[in-house]
């Protein structure tokens, strides 16, 4: 079951109605007939109100909006009663075993279940709303609410397609290098060789054309030819001093954005132009709204450059594109629409092979709802993926449905009305939970990257997800969530590497955005501020960003009743307008990361007993004070990046509820009851200093991801850890960090066991686990291990059997392997059949071949070792990888080592044997100066294994 946004919070309400018919309440037979009786009616509203969901808002009469709007308050507030009952009675200062206690806490509870009257009875209290409910349910039959039809859809995991369909889009947007060729020939027209000019040139039109893609093809084709480069999104409500933040953080990734936050903009414009003199530089300033804003954003590229730089812009406004171009050295480049073909090709491939095309009975309706896409590759890959469910295509008269449903088009009327329209269908083609879900996303900026496990943690805070069954955890039923929302392609995938399949984050497309807004701010869901608000009910969720004046009429902040926020996301530099946090008495989810925070910000924070999300990462914070421990229906703790703090109180370990710890690996501390934390599924890093927290970790047993470091890992450490790791049967992701000197691991390699669902085996900053052989878990029956993908492993030599168990791992995707010595090794066709990501750190890697067929999904290879290179690196067959794009070459040396010939050497081999390939992979050769461990760096010798 799930919270949709359709039914309020009945999806979380009816579980917490359930739950006070315990014994443990002891409520009254007759309080618990008139709860049994609330709970039969709340059903029943719940699936009309489902039904309602399914509908267009501009297709339901509008008594039933009110209807629907008056249940999904009613339950809002019915929870915030039952929600403040649980606190007062799970409260360990008042224990319901005792009868006084009991006494005083039932008349306390009369007042929670009584707004503005005088308190009653408990049970007066449930047939008061017992009644109000009936009221509504006689106004849901005069309104045939029930005479809405609704239709089922289903959750899949992401579908393996997408990765080469967004490569696909990147081609049809570029018309494979037919465009991209265009904006460079714009950009080197009119050069010569005694002066070379800034020049500009800006991308114009409407949104979902692909003007961000074409323009990162042709960033990422052409910025090797510049000194500095820039990518920076702008978007609809950017400030100059953000945009300028922001151009230098690019410039600089090391520089703290935190540092420039007290620069004015004119200080920040004289640190563009220093940063970028005498400099030869490429910056792109995507998705301009605002031509004022440009003409201040051009300040900090006004000096006269001679050296060939260039500048591109992109905007929906052609006003806007003109002034960007007012130069005798601007460019003005309209996008235009794909042509038949062209849209052709990219929606039949979201929906069925190269080798099958079209089948001749949707041929004359996929060609109907083409021209209504008006080739626009938004549109039409949304309206592709709204017709693939999972992996099967839907039935024909869903598509003619469809086709009756986006109106007139794009074709007649290219508007970001039209836009919404087809949009919208997509929308509304998705199961009730997945709409919550996705309105949820309008709570952060344009252009934001929203961290995936982040935004699972929020939805399972705000209680979205609800879980009837123990066979999957909350976070993976959200995890199925957010893969079913980037199969429909209203979520954009953020990858680790570009082809990995490892999606980290999401962005949300600028037209998906204002869907989402404007569904949201319709249906009271998220509410906006910029300084003031636009809601016209009680605000539920407050969203604060950056801080604009607004065009229509609002509602100063300041007068608008903050008791019913659930939810409250801030975004730099909105943290002036919080609030005092002990404003928000029934906040469940507070997301502050980011923000400078210092301790007067935090005042009254601890007092928030609803509180079940708390981000505070990057936040700049120095300690977490005791007062933590009293918020103790907290479920997520997010601490991250948070580099000054160094110990956590020891009233975390109160946090009985807490499902997900992180915080930084400078932490060096964790209180010794870590054993209480029995509800946690999800910590990092633990810096372990005692045997006791390693005992004690064998009682998380719910632990699905952990990272944990260690200081000395002694045989005692082992044997215990190995203990309590063999107690965490659902584990699926283990980092482990030992520091110090490196310690072998075989311990761990011959006698764990190994959860038969681990994903990741894996370890922080290159420090992988070390074993005199490969471990029994893989020698064994790899096949057991069928869901690892990621593996760190360091064997102190491999032999060619080794490798042919490693292909056997059947879901492996990234492998990581040190050896410290080997003899020639041959990858042969026959394993590997996953695997995207391939490192090899050895002292001879010009000794391992690849044999034709080898790796087929690889599209990097790194390879990293010390002087003198042993091997030729001849023939080592690199051009029979056929997925092959990437490179990377690093050889270790110590400041005593000045021989680059060897570089030279593997260069030269690289730069003949690539050019033949049909990717045409790029190749890097670095020398990396190692002065801190001049052994490893070689690759060391027996004693540094042991």
């Amino acid at each position: 079951m799930a919270m949709s946004m359709a039914t309020g919070a009945m999806g979380s309400l009816l579980p917490k109605l359930v739950k006070l018919l315990k014994e443990e309440y002891k409520l009254k037979e007759s309080v618990k007939e008139g709860v049994r009786s609330l709970e039969e009616e709340m059903k029943s509203m719940q699936a009309a109100l489902r039904m309602v969901g399914e509908v267009p808002r501009d297709q339901l009469n509008e008594h039933v909006k009110i209807w629907a709007a008056e249940v999904r308050e009613l339950s809002f507030k019915m929870e915030d009663i039952v929600d403040k009952f649980f606190v007062r009675v799970d409260d360990g200062s008042e224990p319901a075993a005792s009868p006084k206690k009991l006494k005083r806490l039932t008349k306390k509870m009369v007042g929670l279940f009584t707004k503005g009257k005088a308190r009653h009875e408990i049970s007066d209290a449930i047939k008061s709303i017992n009644k109000k409910v009936q009221e509504v349910a006689d106004r849901r039959a005069r309104y045939n609410v029930d005479n809405i039809v609704a239709r089922p859809a289903a959750v899949t995991p992401i579908d393996p397609r997408l990765g080469a369909l967004y490569k696909e889009v990147t081609d049809l947007v570029g018309i494979t290098g037919t465009r991209d060729k265009e904006i460079i020939k714009l950009l080197s027209e009119g050069d010569d060789v005694s002066k070379k000019k800034l020049k500009i040139i800006s991308v114009v039109g409407f949104g979902g054309l692909g003007k961000t893609t074409l323009v990162k093809t042709v960033y990422d084709k052409i910025k090797g030819d510049f000194e500095c480069r820039a990518f920076v999104p702008v978007g609809r409500n950017a400030n100059a001093k953000e945009v300028f933040m922001d151009i230098l953080h690019e410039l600089d990734p090391q520089k703290d954005k935190g540092q420039l936050t007290m620069l004015n903009e004119r200080q920040l414009i004289d640190k563009i132009q220093l940063r970028l003199e005498n400099k030869r530089y490429l910056v792109v300033i995507d998705d301009i709204w605002d031509g004022n804003l440009w003409t201040v954003i051009n300040w900090a590229f006004s000096n006269n450059n001679t050296l060939g730089s260039r500048l591109i812009t992109t905007t929906r406004k052609v006003d806007v594109a003109e002034l960007c171009c007012t130069s005798p050295n601007g460019s003005v480049y309209q996008m235009k629409p794909l042509s038949a073909d062209d849209s052709k090709r990219l929606f039949y491939r979201r929906l069925f092979s190269h080798e099958s095309g079209c089948p001749l009975e949707f041929e004359e309706v996929s060609m109907d709802i083409l021209k209504k896409c008006g080739g626009v590759p938004l549109a039409i890959i949304t309206i592709a993926s709204s017709l693939s469910s999972g992996q099967q295509v839907k039935p024909k008269d869903e598509w003619h449905v469809l086709l009756e449903s986006i109106g007139r088009g794009l074709t007649e009327d290219p508007s970001v009305e039209e836009m919404l329209r087809i949009l919208s269908f997509s929308y509304y083609d998705l199961p009730a939970y997945l709409k919550t879900c996705l309105l949820y996303l309008s709570m952060f900026p344009e252009d934001h990257k929203i961290m995936k496990n982040q935004l699972i943690w929020m939805w399972i805070a705000e209680g979205f997800i609800q879980c009837e069954t123990t066979q999957s955890s909350l976070f993976e039923i959200g995890e199925n969530y957010f893969n079913e929302l980037v199969n429909r392609s209203l979520l954009q995938p953020v990858y680790v590497n570009n082809m990995s399949g490892h999606v980290h984050a999401c962005r949300v497309h600028d037209s998906v955005l204002d869907l989402i807004c404007l569904l949201a701010r319709e249906e009271n869901f998220v509410s906006v501020s910029n300084g003031s608000i636009s809601s016209q009910g009680n605000v539920r969720r407050l969203s604060l960003q950056k801080i604009i004046k607004e065009e229509h009429e609002t509602t100063p902040l300041e007068s608008v009743s903050m008791l019913q926020v659930r939810s409250i996301a801030t975004f730099e530099p909105a943290m002036g307008l919080m609030y005092h946090l002990s404003s928000f008495v029934v906040l469940r989810v507070l997301n502050l990361s980011t923000c400078q925070l210092y301790d007067h910000n935090l005042w009254g924070l601890w007092s928030l007993v609803h509180l079940r999300y708390l981000g505070l990462s990057d936040t700049q914070l120095w300690e977490l004070p005791e007062e933590v421990g009293k918020l103790r229906y907290l479920q997520v703790l997010d601490l991250s990046g948070n580099l000054s703090m160094k110990q956590l109180p020891s009233s975390i370990t109160k946090l009985r509820r807490l499902m997900c710890l992180l915080y930084v690996k400078t932490c060096n501390r964790f209180p010794d009851e870590i054993g209480n934390l029995t509800s946690m599924e999800e910590l990092s890093c633990i810096h372990v200093d005692s045997l006791n927290i390693v005992k004690e970790m064998g009682n998380l047993k719910r632990l699905r991801k952990f990272e944990v470091e260690f200081e000395h890992l002694s045989l005692e450490l082992q044997e215990a850890f190995l203990k309590s790791l063999g107690e965490m049967s659902n584990v699926q992701s283990v980092t482990i960090t030992i520091d110090g000197r490196y310690k072998m691991m075989d311990l761990f390699g011959e006698k764990w066991v190994p959860p038969r669902g681990l994903r990741e085996l894996k370890s922080c900053f290159g420090r992988e686990f070390r074993f005199s052989r490969m471990p029994a878990w893989i020698r064994e029956n790899p096949s057991q291990l069928a869901q690892l993908s990621h593996l760190f492993i360091a064997v102190k030599e491999v032999q060619q059997v080794d490798l042919r168990l490693l292909g056997r791992l059947p879901a492996l995707v990234s492998l990581f392997l040190k050896s410290l010595r080997h003899g020639p090794l041959l990858i042969d066709a026959d394993g590997f059949r996953c695997l995207t990501e391939f490192t090899l750190w050895s002292s001879s890697p010009g000794q391992v071949m690849f044999q034709s067929g080898a790796l087929p999904m690889v599209d990097l290879i790194i390879f990293r070792t010390g002087l003198p290179v042993v091997g030729d690196w001849v023939d080592m067959g690199i051009e029979n990888l056929q997925s092959l794009r990437l490179v990377n070459v690093e050889i270790c040396i110590s400041p005593m080592e000045c021989d680059y010939e060897a570089a030279h050497k593997v260069y030269s081999v690289l730069e003949n044997a690539l050019p033949a390939h049909p990717n045409s992979p790029k190749y890097v050769v670095r020398i990396t100066v190692n002065d801190s461990d001049e052994n490893e760096s070689k690759g060391g010798d027996d004693d540094e294994w042991e």
